[in-house]
């Protein structure tokens, strides 16, 4: 039976492991966004450390703090700027932040189908793999260098039941490729500058391309889906009015200093876990470790020392994980024109049409049973 027990926080390797299982999608992601020049990379790195840190001794348990992912993937995709970046994550803080306050949630949970969901998680594979594409074309040899390191990572992991760390391990050799070419980037301090204010198009495009898709996202997978599983994990009574309220705040104070959109995420918990993270401990250990690389690797020039290439097997990387996801599924028509959807037209429209294939479907063969019976 779930409980509302905290666990003392432990420090011991499994959790220093586990604070690794997540970085595989955090960090390519935050590279990828920052490479636009949409955001600045120390902000990004720094704000998720310390909101690891946070989640780590308030919740006692690892709840992952990672980007939303539909933001990252389409403004990645798109070349969206930083004002359409901060006033999607500002609108959805303000949002989450008083849903925090209500039973909503448990009310939506009712209505939306996992199949649309899936498809959602489905249709940014797609588009991550699209974007992939275009950062393959100019430096192919790279891209096969960094997926040969990652489907290694992968055997190895699986063969030995150890942490995947190859996402990591393409990182660190894309900066030495880059450091051999290009030379040692300089060490720069951290720096912090107040964004600017979005604009009233920054808002209307926001509301229409991210909102409502990362909304979605985040309910269902980030606050409904972490609730659920660390019942699962942990039997502990983590609530989602609990969950909505540390994404909405993350959010409302780190994007106006330069951080990304953040939620929480079923999945990187799941990661965590495999590795060995079983209280926050592993969320502070991760916390150090990205403020760490938020106060060396501050400056601009060490995100220009990833040739696109290594940009492509990381993103391919994440676009696996997320694909694997939305595979999962009971309605394979429901889910594949959903995903299809967000790839040719936009997440709003896929959301809506998925939504009515999922309630349509059902009714019409309801009523083809009835005519024919």
């Amino acid at each position: 039976m779930p409980t509302n027990t905290r666990p003392p926080l432990r420090f011991g390797i499994d959790e220093l492991a586990g604070s690794l299982g997540d970085f595989g999608t955090i960090l390519p992601l935050s590279l990828a966004l920052a490479a636009t020049g949409a955001l600045g990379i120390g902000p990004v790195l720094l704000f998720l450390g310390i909101w690891f840190i946070i989640t780590g001794y308030y919740y006692r348990y690892p709840v992952p703090v990672e980007p939303m992912k539909v933001i990252a993937v389409i403004a990645v995709s798109a070349g969206m700027s930083g004002g359409e970046i901060a006033a999607a994550g500002l609108i959805l803080g303000v949002i989450f932040f008083l849903f925090g306050f209500t039973n909503i949630l448990e009310y939506i949970e009712q209505y939306i189908p996992q199949s649309v969901v899936r498809g959602i998680q489905l249709g940014l594979a797609l588009i991550l793999l699209r974007t992939a594409a275009g950062y393959i074309l100019p430096d192919p040899g790279f891209f096969l260098l960094g997926a040969i390191i990652i489907i290694a990572g992968f055997l190895v992991a699986y063969r030995f039941r150890i942490p995947d760390l190859s996402s990591i391990v393409v990182i660190i050799v894309a900066l030495a490729a880059g450091i051999l070419i290009q030379g040692f980037p300089p060490i720069t301090m951290l720096s912090f500058s107040l964004f600017e204010i979005p604009s009233a198009s920054d808002v209307i495009i926001a509301l229409q391309v991210l909102v409502v898709p990362q909304a979605i996202l985040t309910i269902t997978n980030a606050i409904l889906a972490t609730s659920l599983l660390a019942k699962d994990l942990f039997a502990a009574d983590i609530r989602p009015k609990k969950l909505s309220r540390t994404i909405g705040l993350m959010n409302l104070t780190s994007i106006p200093f330069g951080g990304m959109p953040m939620c929480h995420g079923a999945g990187g918990m799941a990661g965590q876990y495999r590795f060995g993270a079983r209280t926050g401990g592993a969320n502070i250990y991760a916390g150090i470790i990205l403020i760490g690389a938020a106060l060396l690797f501050a400056s601009t020039a060490w995100i220009g020392l990833i040739s696109p290439g290594f940009y492509a097997a990381l993103l391919l990387f994440v676009a696996i994980e997320l694909g694997r996801h939305g595979l999962k599924t009971a309605s394979f028509t429901v889910t594949i024109a959903t995903a299809i959807l967000s790839l040719l037209v936009s997440m709003t429209v896929a959301f809506v049409a998925g939504m009515c294939l999922a309630y349509g479907i059902p009714y019409i063969m309801k009523q083809i049973r009835q005519k024919s019976g």
